[in-house]
Protein backbone atom coordinates (compact mmCIF):
# COMPACT_ATOMS: atom_id res chain seq x y z
CA UNK A 1 0.00 0.00 0.00
CA UNK A 2 2.84 2.38 0.74
CA UNK A 3 4.48 1.30 -2.40
CA UNK A 4 1.32 2.48 -3.89
CA UNK A 5 0.95 5.56 -2.63
CA UNK A 6 4.65 6.74 -3.09
CA UNK A 7 3.80 5.68 -6.89
CA UNK A 8 0.72 8.17 -7.32
CA UNK A 9 2.29 10.82 -5.25
CA UNK A 10 5.29 10.27 -7.99
CA UNK A 11 3.02 10.48 -10.99
CA UNK A 12 1.04 13.79 -9.59
CA UNK A 13 0.87 16.53 -11.86
CA UNK A 14 1.30 14.51 -15.10
CA UNK A 15 -2.24 14.59 -15.89
CA UNK A 16 -3.57 18.24 -16.08
CA UNK A 17 -0.97 20.00 -14.00
CA UNK A 18 -2.61 23.55 -14.53
CA UNK A 19 -5.40 22.01 -12.60
CA UNK A 20 -3.27 20.40 -9.76
CA UNK A 21 -1.93 23.85 -9.33
CA UNK A 22 -5.14 25.23 -9.09
CA UNK A 23 -6.31 22.98 -6.72
CA UNK A 24 -3.40 23.40 -4.47
CA UNK A 25 -3.44 27.45 -5.02
CA UNK A 26 -6.87 27.33 -3.20
CA UNK A 27 -5.82 25.29 -0.38
CA UNK A 28 -2.39 27.44 -0.09
CA UNK A 29 -5.11 30.27 0.68
CA UNK A 30 -6.26 28.83 3.73
CA UNK A 31 -2.98 29.84 5.04
CA UNK A 32 -3.57 33.09 5.21
CA UNK A 33 -6.25 34.92 7.91
CA UNK A 34 -8.77 34.61 9.17
CA UNK A 35 -8.45 30.87 8.91
CA UNK A 36 -4.83 30.17 9.52
CA UNK A 37 -4.78 27.28 8.36
CA UNK A 38 -0.73 26.98 8.20
CA UNK A 39 -0.56 23.72 8.32
CA UNK A 40 -2.30 23.01 5.23
CA UNK A 41 -0.78 25.46 3.38
CA UNK A 42 2.23 24.14 3.11
CA UNK A 43 1.93 21.05 2.27
CA UNK A 44 -0.11 22.57 -0.29
CA UNK A 45 3.06 24.29 -1.40
CA UNK A 46 4.74 21.13 -1.46
CA UNK A 47 2.52 19.73 -3.38
CA UNK A 48 2.85 22.65 -6.15
CA UNK A 49 6.46 21.76 -5.97
CA UNK A 50 6.09 18.08 -6.81
CA UNK A 51 3.84 18.86 -9.10
CA UNK A 52 6.42 21.39 -10.66
CA UNK A 53 8.83 18.78 -10.97
CA UNK A 54 6.83 16.88 -13.33
CA UNK A 55 6.69 19.43 -16.23
CA UNK A 56 9.74 19.20 -18.37
CA UNK A 57 8.74 22.00 -20.79
CA UNK A 58 8.93 25.65 -19.48
CA UNK A 59 5.39 26.46 -20.44
CA UNK A 60 4.04 24.00 -18.86
CA UNK A 61 5.51 24.66 -15.66
CA UNK A 62 4.54 28.73 -15.90
CA UNK A 63 1.08 27.90 -16.81
CA UNK A 64 1.03 25.12 -13.93
CA UNK A 65 2.57 28.07 -11.05
CA UNK A 66 0.22 30.81 -12.89
CA UNK A 67 -2.80 28.18 -11.65
CA UNK A 68 -1.73 28.02 -8.74
CA UNK A 69 -0.95 31.90 -7.87
CA UNK A 70 -4.58 32.36 -9.64
CA UNK A 71 -6.26 30.02 -7.11
CA UNK A 72 -4.70 31.59 -4.16
CA UNK A 73 -4.38 35.12 -5.31
CA UNK A 74 -8.29 34.70 -6.06
CA UNK A 75 -9.63 33.35 -2.99
CA UNK A 76 -7.21 34.81 -0.53
CA UNK A 77 -7.67 38.59 -1.95
CA UNK A 78 -11.51 38.17 -2.48
CA UNK A 79 -12.06 41.19 -0.28
CA UNK A 80 -10.98 43.20 -3.21
CA UNK A 81 -14.67 43.26 -4.48
CA UNK A 82 -15.78 44.76 -1.25
CA UNK A 83 -14.60 48.77 -2.24
CA UNK A 84 -16.71 48.15 -5.29
CA UNK A 85 -19.80 46.99 -3.74
CA UNK A 86 -19.68 50.82 -1.60
CA UNK A 87 -21.75 52.08 -4.30
CA UNK A 88 -22.85 49.07 -6.12
CA UNK A 89 -24.99 51.06 -8.76
CA UNK A 90 -22.13 52.89 -10.03
CA UNK A 91 -19.08 50.83 -9.15
CA UNK A 92 -20.43 47.51 -9.03
CA UNK A 93 -19.45 46.30 -12.32
CA UNK A 94 -16.13 46.62 -11.73
CA UNK A 95 -15.57 44.52 -9.17
CA UNK A 96 -14.88 41.17 -10.58
CA UNK A 97 -12.56 42.35 -13.00
CA UNK A 98 -10.52 44.15 -10.17
CA UNK A 99 -10.58 40.49 -8.81
CA UNK A 100 -9.81 38.70 -11.63
CA UNK A 101 -7.20 41.14 -12.93
CA UNK A 102 -5.75 41.26 -10.12
CA UNK A 103 -4.91 37.61 -9.04
CA UNK A 104 -4.01 36.54 -12.67
CA UNK A 105 -1.25 39.36 -12.90
CA UNK A 106 0.15 39.06 -9.33
CA UNK A 107 0.17 35.35 -10.22
CA UNK A 108 2.59 36.43 -13.02
CA UNK A 109 5.09 37.20 -10.71
CA UNK A 110 5.29 33.13 -9.86
CA UNK A 111 5.01 31.91 -13.12
CA UNK A 112 7.82 33.16 -14.33
CA UNK A 113 10.23 31.64 -12.02
CA UNK A 114 8.67 28.17 -12.53
CA UNK A 115 9.18 28.58 -16.26
CA UNK A 116 12.54 29.98 -15.91
CA UNK A 117 13.41 26.98 -13.61
CA UNK A 118 12.29 24.56 -15.97
CA UNK A 119 13.98 26.46 -18.85
CA UNK A 120 17.81 25.99 -17.68
CA UNK A 121 16.71 22.06 -16.48
CA UNK A 122 17.71 23.05 -12.83
CA UNK A 123 14.22 22.37 -10.76
CA UNK A 124 15.72 23.73 -7.78
CA UNK A 125 16.07 27.23 -9.19
CA UNK A 126 12.74 28.17 -8.71
CA UNK A 127 13.51 28.41 -5.18
CA UNK A 128 16.06 31.89 -5.51
CA UNK A 129 13.87 32.91 -8.31
CA UNK A 130 10.50 32.92 -6.79
CA UNK A 131 11.59 34.42 -3.50
CA UNK A 132 13.81 36.84 -6.11
CA UNK A 133 10.00 37.17 -7.54
CA UNK A 134 8.03 37.66 -4.26
CA UNK A 135 10.98 40.71 -3.45
CA UNK A 136 10.27 42.21 -6.71
CA UNK A 137 6.31 42.15 -6.03
CA UNK A 138 7.05 44.70 -2.73
CA UNK A 139 8.39 47.24 -5.00
CA UNK A 140 7.30 46.78 -8.76
CA UNK A 141 4.87 49.40 -10.15
CA UNK A 142 4.30 51.21 -6.73
CA UNK A 143 4.27 47.42 -5.01
CA UNK A 144 1.87 45.06 -3.57
CA UNK A 145 3.40 42.44 -1.19
CA UNK A 146 -0.34 41.61 0.36
CA UNK A 147 -0.14 37.65 1.26
CA UNK A 148 3.66 36.95 0.70
CA UNK A 149 4.76 33.81 1.33
CA UNK A 150 6.16 34.21 4.13
CA UNK A 151 2.97 34.88 5.81
CA UNK A 152 1.68 31.48 6.15
CA UNK A 153 3.70 31.40 9.23
CA UNK A 154 2.17 34.31 11.02
CA UNK A 155 0.59 32.32 13.53
CA UNK A 156 3.53 30.08 14.48
CA UNK A 157 6.72 31.17 16.44
CA UNK A 158 8.11 31.18 13.10
CA UNK A 159 7.35 34.71 12.24
CA UNK A 160 9.79 36.01 14.87
CA UNK A 161 12.79 35.19 12.21
CA UNK A 162 11.01 38.07 10.60
CA UNK A 163 13.12 40.54 13.12
CA UNK A 164 16.46 39.11 11.33
CA UNK A 165 15.84 37.76 7.92
CA UNK A 166 12.65 40.35 7.14
CA UNK A 167 9.53 38.78 4.91
CA UNK A 168 12.21 38.04 1.80
CA UNK A 169 14.79 36.09 3.90
CA UNK A 170 12.01 34.05 5.95
CA UNK A 171 10.39 33.50 1.95
CA UNK A 172 13.27 31.77 0.87
CA UNK A 173 13.68 29.73 4.67
CA UNK A 174 9.93 28.39 3.34
CA UNK A 175 10.50 28.06 -0.38
CA UNK A 176 13.54 25.82 0.73
CA UNK A 177 11.80 23.36 2.84
CA UNK A 178 9.33 23.11 0.49
CA UNK A 179 11.24 22.33 -2.22
CA UNK A 180 13.31 19.67 -0.46
CA UNK A 181 10.39 17.91 1.18
CA UNK A 182 9.04 17.71 -2.61
CA UNK A 183 12.48 16.65 -3.74
CA UNK A 184 12.23 13.73 -1.31
CA UNK A 185 8.56 12.69 -1.59
CA UNK A 186 9.28 12.85 -5.54
CA UNK A 187 12.10 10.80 -5.61
CA UNK A 188 11.68 8.45 -2.57
CA UNK A 189 14.58 9.93 -1.18
CA UNK A 190 15.61 9.92 2.53
CA UNK A 191 18.07 12.83 2.69
CA UNK A 192 15.68 15.69 1.22
CA UNK A 193 13.03 15.00 3.65
CA UNK A 194 15.21 14.86 6.60
CA UNK A 195 17.02 18.33 5.54
CA UNK A 196 13.00 19.76 5.37
CA UNK A 197 12.25 18.09 8.73
CA UNK A 198 15.24 19.96 10.31
CA UNK A 199 14.94 23.38 8.65
CA UNK A 200 11.27 23.61 9.74
CA UNK A 201 12.37 22.27 13.12
CA UNK A 202 14.82 25.30 13.13
CA UNK A 203 12.40 27.80 11.85
CA UNK A 204 9.74 26.60 14.63
CA UNK A 205 12.07 25.94 17.55
CA UNK A 206 14.06 28.87 17.15
CA UNK A 207 11.43 31.07 16.77
CA UNK A 208 9.59 29.95 19.67
CA UNK A 209 13.16 30.68 21.82
CA UNK A 210 12.99 34.51 20.66
CA UNK A 211 9.15 34.59 22.34
CA UNK A 212 9.59 35.48 26.07
CA UNK A 213 6.52 35.20 28.62
CA UNK A 214 4.61 38.28 27.68
CA UNK A 215 6.14 41.50 29.72
CA UNK A 216 3.67 43.23 32.77
CA UNK A 217 2.70 46.41 32.03
CA UNK A 218 2.20 48.07 35.18
CA UNK A 219 3.34 51.18 35.22
CA UNK A 220 3.07 51.78 31.76
CA UNK A 221 1.48 54.38 30.12
CA UNK A 222 -2.19 53.71 28.30
CA UNK A 223 -3.35 54.55 25.10
CA UNK A 224 -7.09 55.12 24.52
CA UNK A 225 -8.06 53.63 21.12
CA UNK A 226 -11.92 55.10 19.98
CA UNK A 227 -13.58 53.12 17.15
CA UNK A 228 -16.29 54.63 15.81
CA UNK A 229 -17.68 51.64 13.87
CA UNK A 230 -18.82 53.66 11.15
CA UNK A 231 -19.67 52.00 8.33
CA UNK A 232 -18.60 52.95 4.82
CA UNK A 233 -21.76 53.57 3.00
CA UNK A 234 -23.17 55.85 5.71
CA UNK A 235 -19.87 57.61 6.76
CA UNK A 236 -19.52 60.67 5.04
CA UNK A 237 -23.45 61.32 5.08
CA UNK A 238 -24.24 64.65 6.55
CA UNK A 239 -26.62 63.18 8.89
CA UNK A 240 -24.76 60.22 10.36
CA UNK A 241 -21.27 62.04 10.35
CA UNK A 242 -22.82 64.17 13.49
CA UNK A 243 -23.24 60.93 14.87
CA UNK A 244 -19.95 59.12 14.50
CA UNK A 245 -18.44 62.43 15.62
CA UNK A 246 -20.29 61.82 19.28
CA UNK A 247 -19.03 58.54 19.58
CA UNK A 248 -15.45 59.62 19.14
CA UNK A 249 -16.11 62.35 21.44
CA UNK A 250 -17.91 59.97 24.15
CA UNK A 251 -15.50 58.08 24.44
CA UNK A 252 -12.40 60.23 24.24
CA UNK A 253 -14.33 62.14 27.30
CA UNK A 254 -14.56 58.90 29.46
CA UNK A 255 -12.59 58.41 32.61
CA UNK A 256 -10.25 57.41 33.66
CA UNK A 257 -7.80 59.48 31.68
CA UNK A 258 -5.00 57.41 29.59
CA UNK A 259 -1.78 59.38 28.28
CA UNK A 260 -2.83 59.53 24.48
CA UNK A 261 -5.93 58.72 22.54
CA UNK A 262 -5.75 57.03 18.83
CA UNK A 263 -8.72 57.93 16.67
CA UNK A 264 -8.83 56.10 13.29
CA UNK A 265 -8.39 57.16 9.68
CA UNK A 266 -10.48 60.26 8.33
CA UNK A 267 -12.26 60.30 11.60
CA UNK A 268 -13.47 63.58 10.76
CA UNK A 269 -15.54 64.48 8.29
CA UNK A 270 -14.26 67.49 6.96
CA UNK A 271 -10.70 69.15 5.90
CA UNK A 272 -8.43 69.96 8.74
CA UNK A 273 -8.30 73.95 7.27
CA UNK A 274 -12.39 74.18 7.87
CA UNK A 275 -12.15 71.94 11.35
CA UNK A 276 -12.06 74.56 13.83
CA UNK A 277 -14.97 73.90 15.68
CA UNK A 278 -14.77 70.28 15.86
CA UNK A 279 -11.48 70.64 17.14
CA UNK A 280 -12.60 72.41 19.62
CA UNK A 281 -15.21 69.80 20.93
CA UNK A 282 -12.71 67.13 20.38
CA UNK A 283 -10.15 69.01 22.68
CA UNK A 284 -12.29 69.77 25.37
CA UNK A 285 -13.52 65.78 25.34
CA UNK A 286 -9.46 64.60 25.29
CA UNK A 287 -8.46 67.37 28.01
CA UNK A 288 -4.87 67.35 29.07
CA UNK A 289 -4.25 64.29 26.50
CA UNK A 290 -2.82 64.43 23.16
CA UNK A 291 -4.59 63.26 20.56
CA UNK A 292 -3.68 61.42 17.07
CA UNK A 293 -6.23 61.64 14.70
CA UNK A 294 -6.78 60.79 10.37
CA UNK A 295 -8.45 64.02 8.60
CA UNK A 296 -8.16 65.23 5.12
CA UNK A 297 -6.15 68.77 4.52
CA UNK A 298 -5.99 70.92 1.55
CA UNK A 299 -2.59 72.89 1.18
CA UNK A 300 -2.35 75.15 -2.09
CA UNK A 301 -4.71 73.33 -4.33
CA UNK A 302 -3.66 69.54 -3.04
CA UNK A 303 -5.36 66.99 -1.30
CA UNK A 304 -3.86 64.91 0.97
CA UNK A 305 -5.21 61.45 3.72
CA UNK A 306 -3.45 62.91 6.94
CA UNK A 307 -2.76 62.28 10.36
CA UNK A 308 -2.70 64.80 12.80
CA UNK A 309 -1.50 65.47 16.11
CA UNK A 310 -3.21 67.56 18.68
CA UNK A 311 -1.40 68.16 21.68
CA UNK A 312 -2.96 68.97 25.21
CA UNK A 313 -3.17 72.51 24.68
CA UNK A 314 -5.58 72.08 21.43
CA UNK A 315 -2.77 73.22 18.80
CA UNK A 316 -2.20 71.31 16.15
CA UNK A 317 1.60 70.28 16.46
CA UNK A 318 2.36 68.29 13.50
CA UNK A 319 1.22 66.77 10.62
CA UNK A 320 1.82 63.56 8.31
CA UNK A 321 0.48 63.32 4.55
CA UNK A 322 0.15 59.76 3.66
CA UNK A 323 2.86 59.08 0.97
CA UNK A 324 2.36 55.77 -0.21
CA UNK A 325 -1.09 55.83 -1.83
CA UNK A 326 -3.45 52.86 -3.31
CA UNK A 327 -3.71 53.06 -6.91
CA UNK A 328 -7.22 53.39 -8.11
CA UNK A 329 -8.30 53.98 -4.57
CA UNK A 330 -6.54 57.24 -3.22
CA UNK A 331 -5.31 58.01 -6.74
CA UNK A 332 -5.72 56.76 -10.61
CA UNK A 333 -2.62 56.18 -12.60
CA UNK A 334 -3.29 58.02 -15.99
CA UNK A 335 -5.70 60.07 -14.59
CA UNK A 336 -6.20 62.12 -18.06
CA UNK A 337 -7.60 58.62 -19.53
CA UNK A 338 -10.10 57.75 -16.78
CA UNK A 339 -11.09 61.39 -16.34
CA UNK A 340 -12.22 60.89 -19.85
CA UNK A 341 -14.17 57.62 -19.70
CA UNK A 342 -15.26 59.37 -15.77
CA UNK A 343 -13.89 56.75 -13.84
CA UNK A 344 -12.67 58.54 -10.44
CA UNK A 345 -10.71 56.37 -7.44
CA UNK A 346 -12.94 54.37 -5.29
CA UNK A 347 -11.49 56.28 -2.00
CA UNK A 348 -10.69 59.42 -3.06
CA UNK A 349 -12.80 62.83 -2.10
CA UNK A 350 -10.68 64.92 -3.79
CA UNK A 351 -11.48 65.56 -7.36
CA UNK A 352 -8.31 64.73 -9.05
CA UNK A 353 -7.37 62.49 -6.13
CA UNK A 354 -5.14 62.51 -3.29
CA UNK A 355 -1.67 64.15 -3.36
CA UNK A 356 1.57 61.70 -1.92
CA UNK A 357 3.42 63.53 1.25
CA UNK A 358 7.02 63.51 1.30
CA UNK A 359 7.79 60.38 3.25
CA UNK A 360 7.60 58.55 6.27
CA UNK A 361 7.96 61.07 9.56
CA UNK A 362 7.81 60.84 13.47
CA UNK A 363 5.17 62.40 16.03
CA UNK A 364 7.06 64.21 18.36
CA UNK A 365 4.67 62.34 21.82
CA UNK A 366 6.70 64.14 24.24
CA UNK A 367 7.41 62.01 27.42
CA UNK A 368 5.75 59.03 25.35
CA UNK A 369 8.42 59.55 22.90
CA UNK A 370 8.87 58.99 19.00
CA UNK A 371 5.57 57.80 17.06
CA UNK A 372 5.71 56.51 13.37
CA UNK A 373 2.60 57.07 11.73
CA UNK A 374 1.24 54.90 9.10
CA UNK A 375 -2.01 55.19 7.15
CA UNK A 376 -4.09 52.26 6.39
CA UNK A 377 -2.22 50.44 3.69
CA UNK A 378 1.15 51.95 4.62
CA UNK A 379 1.79 49.22 6.90
CA UNK A 380 1.55 46.35 4.35
CA UNK A 381 5.12 47.51 3.50
CA UNK A 382 7.87 46.28 5.10
CA UNK A 383 10.10 49.01 3.36
CA UNK A 384 8.29 51.92 4.36
CA UNK A 385 8.68 51.46 7.93
CA UNK A 386 12.24 51.09 7.69
CA UNK A 387 12.48 53.79 6.34
CA UNK A 388 11.34 56.21 9.05
CA UNK A 389 13.68 59.13 9.82
CA UNK A 390 15.27 57.59 12.87
CA UNK A 391 14.29 55.15 15.67
CA UNK A 392 10.29 55.06 17.21
CA UNK A 393 9.03 54.21 20.18
CA UNK A 394 5.77 52.78 18.47
CA UNK A 395 4.24 52.38 15.06
CA UNK A 396 0.15 54.02 14.63
CA UNK A 397 -1.46 52.90 12.62
CA UNK A 398 -5.11 54.91 11.29
CA UNK A 399 -6.77 52.73 9.03
CA UNK A 400 -10.17 52.36 7.33
CA UNK A 401 -10.71 48.66 6.98
CA UNK A 402 -14.77 48.97 6.09
CA UNK A 403 -13.20 48.92 2.50
CA UNK A 404 -12.74 45.92 3.21
CA UNK A 405 -15.58 44.08 4.22
CA UNK A 406 -15.96 41.89 7.21
CA UNK A 407 -14.62 38.39 5.87
CA UNK A 408 -10.53 38.06 5.15
CA UNK A 409 -9.32 42.32 4.33
CA UNK A 410 -9.33 43.12 7.93
CA UNK A 411 -8.23 40.53 9.65
CA UNK A 412 -5.12 39.76 7.08
CA UNK A 413 -4.85 43.91 7.22
CA UNK A 414 -4.06 43.01 11.07
CA UNK A 415 -1.89 40.42 10.84
CA UNK A 416 0.37 42.43 8.69
CA UNK A 417 0.85 44.91 10.96
CA UNK A 418 1.88 42.11 13.76
CA UNK A 419 4.45 41.49 11.20
CA UNK A 420 5.78 45.07 11.10
CA UNK A 421 6.04 44.75 14.67
CA UNK A 422 7.64 41.89 15.12
CA UNK A 423 10.26 43.17 12.21
CA UNK A 424 10.68 46.17 13.81
CA UNK A 425 10.75 44.90 17.45
CA UNK A 426 8.31 47.77 18.16
CA UNK A 427 5.21 48.14 19.53
CA UNK A 428 1.63 49.07 16.89
CA UNK A 429 -0.95 50.76 18.24
CA UNK A 430 -3.84 50.36 15.57
CA UNK A 431 -7.21 52.07 15.10
CA UNK A 432 -9.28 50.80 13.22
CA UNK A 433 -13.03 52.39 12.18
CA UNK A 434 -14.63 49.29 11.98
CA UNK A 435 -12.23 47.23 13.14
CA UNK A 436 -9.90 45.07 14.11
CA UNK A 437 -8.77 48.33 16.47
CA UNK A 438 -5.57 46.67 18.67
CA UNK A 439 -2.61 46.90 20.71
CA UNK A 440 0.22 44.60 19.65
CA UNK A 441 3.31 43.77 21.48
CA UNK A 442 6.71 43.78 20.05
CA UNK A 443 6.78 40.49 18.81
CA UNK A 444 3.60 40.54 17.62
CA UNK A 445 1.35 39.49 20.32
CA UNK A 446 -2.04 41.19 19.86
CA UNK A 447 -2.46 42.54 23.75
CA UNK A 448 -6.02 44.12 23.76
CA UNK A 449 -8.51 44.78 20.85
CA UNK A 450 -11.52 45.67 19.89
CA UNK A 451 -13.44 43.12 17.49
CA UNK A 452 -14.54 43.73 14.05
CA UNK A 453 -18.01 45.75 14.02
CA UNK A 454 -17.87 46.92 17.69
CA UNK A 455 -18.62 50.07 19.02
CA UNK A 456 -16.34 51.60 21.67
CA UNK A 457 -12.99 51.92 22.53
CA UNK A 458 -10.22 50.61 24.65
CA UNK A 459 -7.85 50.83 26.83
CA UNK A 460 -4.31 49.43 27.26
CA UNK A 461 -0.79 49.68 28.27
CA UNK A 462 1.38 50.55 25.61
CA UNK A 463 4.11 47.81 25.14
CA UNK A 464 7.79 48.65 25.64
CA UNK A 465 10.20 48.90 22.56
CA UNK A 466 12.76 46.43 22.01
CA UNK A 467 16.12 47.58 20.98
CA UNK A 468 16.64 47.34 16.94
CA UNK A 469 16.07 44.07 15.67
CA UNK A 470 18.56 42.81 12.67
CA UNK A 471 16.26 43.71 10.19
CA UNK A 472 15.06 46.73 11.07
CA UNK A 473 18.74 47.90 10.79
CA UNK A 474 19.70 46.35 7.08
CA UNK A 475 15.99 46.37 5.61
CA UNK A 476 15.81 44.26 2.46
CA UNK A 477 19.39 44.83 1.53
CA UNK A 478 20.56 41.59 2.54
CA UNK A 479 18.15 39.09 1.33
CA UNK A 480 18.41 40.90 -2.15
CA UNK A 481 22.15 40.53 -1.86
CA UNK A 482 21.22 37.04 -1.09
CA UNK A 483 19.31 36.10 -3.53
CA UNK A 484 21.00 38.06 -6.07
CA UNK A 485 24.00 35.81 -5.48
CA UNK A 486 22.31 32.85 -5.86
CA UNK A 487 19.99 33.02 -8.54
CA UNK A 488 23.00 34.35 -10.08
CA UNK A 489 25.40 32.01 -9.46
CA UNK A 490 22.43 28.91 -10.39
CA UNK A 491 22.14 30.47 -13.53
CA UNK A 492 25.75 30.21 -13.84
CA UNK A 493 25.99 26.55 -13.45
CA UNK A 494 22.68 25.27 -14.62
CA UNK A 495 23.86 26.87 -18.31
CA UNK A 496 27.47 25.59 -17.87
CA UNK A 497 27.57 22.46 -16.57
CA UNK A 498 23.82 21.75 -18.25
CA UNK A 499 22.17 20.28 -14.55
CA UNK A 500 20.71 16.99 -14.42
CA UNK A 501 17.10 17.80 -12.28
CA UNK A 502 17.62 14.43 -10.77
CA UNK A 503 21.56 15.16 -9.91
CA UNK A 504 20.85 18.07 -8.62
CA UNK A 505 18.82 16.94 -5.52
CA UNK A 506 16.16 19.12 -5.36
Amino acid sequence: MAETGLAALTRLGRDRPALWGLGFGLVFAAGQAPLNLWYLALPALVGLLVVFRRQSAPRAAGWTAWAFGVGYFGLSMSWLVEPFLIEAAVTGWMAPFALVLAAAGLALFWAWPAWAAARLGAPWLIVPLWALSELARAYVLTGFPWGLLAYLWAPTPAAQWLAFIGPHGLTLATLALAALAAAGLATRRAAPLLGALALGALLLGGGALRLPAPAQDEGRPVVRIVQPNAPQDEKWQRENARRFFARLIEASAAGPRPELILWPETALPMLLNHAGEALSVASEAAGPVPLVFGIQREEGGRYYNSAALMTAEGEIAQTYDKHHLVPFGEYMPAAWFFRHINVSGLAQRAEYGYSAGPGPALLDLGDLGRALPLICYEAVFPQDVGGAPGRAAMILQLTNDAWFGTWSGPYQHLMQARMRAIEQGLPVLRAANTGVSAVIDAHGRTTAALGLGETGYIDAAIPAPLPPTPYARTGDLPALLLLLGVAGLGLLLARRNRIDPGAAGL
